[in-house]
């Protein structure tokens, strides 16, 4: 892509954070100056080295002020919503974080004139018995309402690097001789890797990807839960015994792990209910296009990128030799 003499500019909410600085760099790649608005500027500085001197910027913004959400965009050409929370601490609930956050987004983008492109998640219903899965909808209708050629994008679960998935499980491999199979481990994943999402995202900006849709993203391959942490043990070379654990038991562990403060929970109550349905594309987006080869995007399997950055759990380490613990 050619850009002007003036690389434009593009404000990332939640840039810091696992997916956003893949979408950092994927746009400092493009050219583009990035404003990384994020709640702690002081805690950003991993950013820098993803561009060249001054091409990436971090500033104070919160989604709960208003106020900050229109200084951090203003002067912008586009604008990159990434920012979710997968539970909630004290003012950042979900409704407050996912929804009139994204709304507050939304609506600076309408009253700026600017262009917006919203990361939502698969599961995104605004009747969801899931909190997380609810206000996501409810992001997504205010955020179509208040600019409707919006690009939405809704990705499976994601991997790689610093996920929140794979090495979660993997480090409790380490430790624990068993691994809990949350309500039998059945439900269903996609994963995408985070490469991928970014590049969607950094598409979406540069104007190549048709305005106004949801675009849902999965990776090559469906999986079960136990079937994941299957695949996650042979990486680390590991094996460990799986615990089913019922919905209604996992829902009361949920329950109780999220009433330990300062902690953040393993499983919560409302992750048990948004196990219980299944996280992939939907054949509506597949037969429309709506996807990554919908946006000319291969996507990358999972057996390519996570022996890369779970070979720390291994017995040894990158030194381990066909060693099973």
């Amino acid at each position: 892509m050619t850009l002007s003499n003036e690389p434009k500019l593009v404000t990332v909410f939640g840039g810091s954070g696992f997916i956003g600085r893949h979408v950092v760099r994927a746009l400092a790649k493009r050219g583009y100056n990035v404003r990384a608005a994020v709640r702690r500027p002081d805690l950003a500085g991993h950013l820098q080295p993803m561009g060249n001197v001054g091409q990436i910027v971090a500033v104070q913004a919160n989604l709960r002020n208003p106020e900050s959400v229109q200084r951090a965009i203003q002067g912008a050409d586009h604008v990159v919503n990434l920012v979710g929370i997968l539970f909630e601490r004290g003012r950042n609930t979900f409704d407050n974080i996912q929804h009139n956050g994204a709304r507050a987004v939304a609506e600076a983008c309408r009253a700026a004139g600017i262009g917006l492109t919203h990361v939502s998640a698969i599961g995104a219903d605004s009747g969801s018995l899931s909190d997380y899965g609810r206000t996501k909808g409810l992001a997504e209708e205010a955020v179509r309402q208040a600019v409707p050629d919006a690009t939405i994008i809704r990705p499976s679960i994601v991997f790689g690097p610093e996920d929140d998935f794979f090495n979660k499980f993997a480090e409790m491999a380490r430790f624990s001789p068993f691994l809990p199979l949350i309500g039998g481990g059945v439900t269903h994943f996609q994963p995408v890797y985070v490469g991928d999402v970014a590049e969607a995202v950094a598409k979406a900006v540069d104007g190549v990807v048709e305005p106004g849709k949801t675009w849902e993203l999965g990776g090559p391959e469906i999986l079960d839960f136990r079937q994941c942490l299957t695949l996650m043990l042979e990486m680390i070379g590991r094996k460990r015994a799986f615990l089913s654990i019922p919905w209604y038991a996992a829902s009361l562990l949920g329950r109780v792990m999220s009433l330990v403060p300062l902690i953040d929970p393993v499983l919560t109550r409302d992750q048990v209910v948004l196990l219980r349905s299944d996280n992939v594309v939907s054949a509506a987006a597949e037969s429309e296009g709506r996807t990554l080869a919908g946006l000319g995007i291969e996507a990358t399997t999972l057996e390519a990128i996570l022996p890369s950055y779970l070979v720390r759990f291994k017995p040894a380490g990158q030194f381990t030799k066909d060693l099973i613990a």
